[in-house]
């Protein structure tokens, strides 16, 4: 366990916590689960008290959005792998060989698992720390007003910021049996000129794929505008001074 202790940033009095808390219960009893329900109450309290600290501007709601996003399964999957800690899990033959070592379901438990068996063998503190010098850097590398936030919401605040009117959704197309249908749905932006085709395997999943195009597309559009209008501005603009300071003169 010395390599994930020294990834961690934490070595262990009791070794057999760590253990405990990487042992699925399709291993042996006992197993992590217990420890991943602490875990989880340990994480939630740690990021609240990092998100207080560093986004000292965020109302209680963004700072909850922004906690969500940070501590939901596809967030601690990618920690975990980071941790590399699917090298280090115990599962049982079954579970190995249907592909346990890659679901982010099993490596997030084990991740929380994890940051129990640190606050029972270490406090409260150690597991803060734990949790704090995985997440700074994290919380350091996104844009924490829109983290958590859907493409739709994205797009809306964008064109809302622009002054410009909302776009439009609607269903274009939709194919397969009913029980595996594929939506295909549009997304308008009128003012700037977008439309964007999105597919999904419900009628919001492609809205917010069509909504993710269309703010890419609206982005770089609003991007380019301002410099053609300065550029007709200051074209227009030589001829205007040259006779002002000749009359001057004169």
């Amino acid at each position: 366990m010395t390599d994930l202790e020294k990834r961690l940033g934490y070595t262990f009095k009791d070794a057999s916590l760590l253990r405990l808390a990487l042992t699925h219960r399709s291993h042996s009893q006992p197993h992590n689960e217990r420890l991943e329900f602490l875990g989880d109450s340990v994480l939630n309290l740690a990021v609240s008290g990092l998100l207080y600290r560093e986004l000292d501007q965020f109302a209680e709601g963004d700072l909850s959005r922004v906690r969500s996003s940070l501590v939901r399964q596809q967030a601690l999957h990618d920690i975990a792998s980071s941790l590399q800690l699917n090298e280090q899990l115990l599962l049982g033959e079954g579970e190995r060989k249907s592909g346990g070592l890659r679901r982010p379901s099993i490596l997030a438990d084990a991740l929380e698992a994890v940051f129990g068996a640190v606050y029972l063998d270490g406090g409260y503190e150690a597991a803060q720390r734990v949790v704090e010098s995985l997440y700074l850097p994290i919380l350091q590398s996104v844009d924490a007003a829109t983290l958590g936030k859907d493409a739709k919401t994205l797009l809306q605040e964008f064109l809302q910021g622009h002054g410009l009117p909302l776009p439009g959704y609607q269903v274009v197309a939709t194919m397969g049996a009913a029980h595996s249908q594929v939506f295909e749905v549009e997304c308008v932006v009128p003012k700037l000129s977008i439309v964007s085709l999105g597919s999904g395997a419900s009628r919001r999943a492609a809205e917010q794929s069509a909504a993710t195009k269309a703010l890419t597309a609206a982005q770089d559009a609003v991007s380019v505008a301002p410099k053609k209008r300065r550029r007709s501005k200051k074209a227009g603009e030589p001829p205007q001074k040259r006779l002002e300071f000749t009359s001057g003169n004169e």
